[in-house]
């Protein structure tokens, strides 16, 4: 299986997106409310429908930015919100994105979507992608329906290892507000870039 933009595309111009809960994470909505600065730059990498995006919009935070590598997921997202700023619709392969520095990127399902193989290759670019002291912060799954992926699992002690040098670790533990069926398999972590 091959996880490009074509099998992402697919999946949506099918509407095979059993990964999409319909609204925000509850877990993400509460992490936002904590955010002052309405200006930060934010990313959402494989955003998918982007509620989290769209939250964010309608409560006033003007530099949010939305990745997919599907044209159909974007497509979608701007009918559903047609005031969201077009040049902040990025449809490309996150790993080749040059678009900037961000101070937070938010994680809803996009890391354990890509392959594990990728996993070094994601924090390594999330470290170019982050301004000094930036942040990534959200869901990572410990525990998969499917274990052939994706979504992809892991484990707090995988994650930790992972992000601990280039960042310092603020939060990784079990998600205490996740959705009912994620309950008790969502790791909510909060890094942040040395």
């Amino acid at each position: 299986m091959i996880l490009d933009d074509k099998f992402w595309n697919e999946r949506w111009q099918s509407d095979d997106t059993q990964w999409d809960i319909g609204y925000p994470a509850p877990a993400i909505v509460n992490f936002i409310e904590t955010i002052k600065d309405k200006s930060i730059r934010i990313l959402i990498p494989g955003c998918g429908n982007a509620y989290e995006a769209e939250y964010l919009h309608n409560n006033g935070f003007t530099n949010v930015y939305v990745l997919d590598y599907a044209a159909e997921a974007l497509r979608r997202f701007g009918v559903r919100v047609p005031s969201f700023p077009e040049e902040h619709l990025l449809q490309c392969d996150f790993f080749q994105l040059e678009n900037g520095k961000f101070d937070l990127v938010l994680e809803q399902t996009f890391f354990c979507a890509i392959d594990p193989s990728l996993r070094k290759n994601y924090e390594a670019k999330m470290t170019e992608l982050l301004n000094e002291n930036g942040m990534i912060a959200g869901l990572l799954f410990i525990q998969t329906p499917n274990s052939e992926g994706p979504p992809f699992n892991g484990s707090i002690d995988e994650y930790r290892e992972l992000f601990g040098k280039r960042f310092n670790i603020r939060k990784m533990e079990v998600c205490k507000n996740s959705i009912k069926p994620r309950e008790g398999r969502e790791v909510w972590f909060e890094v942040v870039r040395k």
